[in-house]
């Protein structure tokens, strides 16, 4: 069954209506402490309902975490009648939608992102997950919300730096979709939000991965292009995490769309006349990743390790343009450094 996307300015009383819709025996929130005081006020579901408010952070995703919120699950009496409202950023929907798709093997739950990189990516698809011995997501399931309730109101009150962060998924669909969306997008200024302006380009956003998961929720084929960015994209983000110097999920696969365009454009003619623009906003927006030639191969070694990899082989989604993915593309370790060096001298 497809998940439902509803698109409103009037966040509590859409959600209201979904709850309703659903008809469940009982609700329970899982938030983050700071989306609980953030948009507690925009919310009423997050006072009025038991709430498990985890401690925020990409770092806080991991099995102790999940742990706490199966006991907390166990605690609250949950049935497969309850229904799992998960409020907060990509952290929240991923490690509470593991916890409700685990927890008495499935229940229901409803994502409300509370985050640019929330709407356009974590809370869309049914992939949950939390990251293990230092890789991201390493333990995970597909496992859909019924409902995801999109509004562009709590995304207002974000720092900059979480707003870009999302934003850089929007740049990947954007590529996924077509040479004109894709300008549309390098034109667009992200910051600061215009809840009015920014719920059509999120709808627009949303749209292109939805179309792409229904024809594939389980990630067997065409569901693959939507890794554009994120094998050099993770590596250079579990490479931050561990060194203790961790950057936005966001801002690494605006790095890795960068170098993954750079592969396309020498091996498959992705055109010059759209990665240098490309690579011109990632500049201004990121800067520079903090990677040097020395991390080379530690960068390489957790290429092998992502989840795409079957066989230790490096494995990217590239692109020929805008809109057509090649999927599955072995990459070999020799043709990483140079594009990591072109990385590099475009975003310096």
């Amino acid at each position: 069954m497809p998940q439902r996307i509803h698109y409103t300015s009037d966040l509590a009383t859409t959600l209201e209506g979904v709850l309703n819709a659903l008809s469940p025996r009982g609700v329970v929130v899982i938030t983050d402490s700071n989306v609980l005081q953030a948009v507690g006020p925009l919310c009423p579901l997050l006072t009025s309902q038991p709430c498990l408010a985890l401690d925020p952070g990409e770092e806080n995703k991991d099995l102790s975490h999940l742990t706490a919120a199966w006991d907390w699950l166990e605690d609250q009496h949950a049935t497969r009648d309850t229904v799992v409202v998960n409020i907060g950023g990509g952290m929240v929907t991923d490690l509470g939608g593991l916890a409700a798709a685990t927890f008495k093997r499935g229940l229901r739950m409803v994502n409300v992102p509370t985050t640019v990189l929330g709407a356009v990516d974590a809370a869309v698809g049914g992939k949950t997950g939390i990251n293990y011995h230092g890789l991201k997501n390493e333990i995970g399931a597909f496992a859909m919300a019924t409902d995801v309730v999109v509004s562009a109101t709590p995304l207002a009150t974000l720092p900059r730096q979480q707003v870009l962060s999302g934003f850089a998924e929007m740049l990947k669909h954007g590529l996924l979709s077509s040479a004109d969306e894709l300008h549309r997008l390098l034109e667009f200024d992200p910051y600061p939000i215009d809840p009015e302006g920014w719920l059509p380009r999120l709808q627009t956003s949303i749209e292109v991965k939805q179309r792409i998961v229904e024809s594939d929720p389980h990630e067997h084929g065409a569901r693959r292009a939507l890794n554009l960015g994120h094998t050099v994209g993770h590596a250079i983000e579990s490479h931050a995490l561990s060194q203790g110097h961790p950057v936005p999920h966001g801002y690494a696969v605006a790095w890795g769309l960068v170098t993954e365009c750079v592969l396309s454009h020498l091996r498959a003619g992705f055109p010059s006349s759209l990665l240098y623009p490309l690579a011109s906003t990632v500049r201004s927006l990121y800067g520079p990743p903090p990677i040097t030639c020395d991390d080379y191969d530690t960068l390489l070694a957790l290429m092998r390790h992502d989840k795409k990899s079957h066989h230790g082989e490096i494995n990217c989604t590239l692109l020929t343009s805008p809109g057509t993915p090649l999927l599955d593309q072995d990459i070999p370790a020799t043709e990483l450094p140079p594009a990591l060096d072109i990385l590099r001298d475009l975003i310096q």
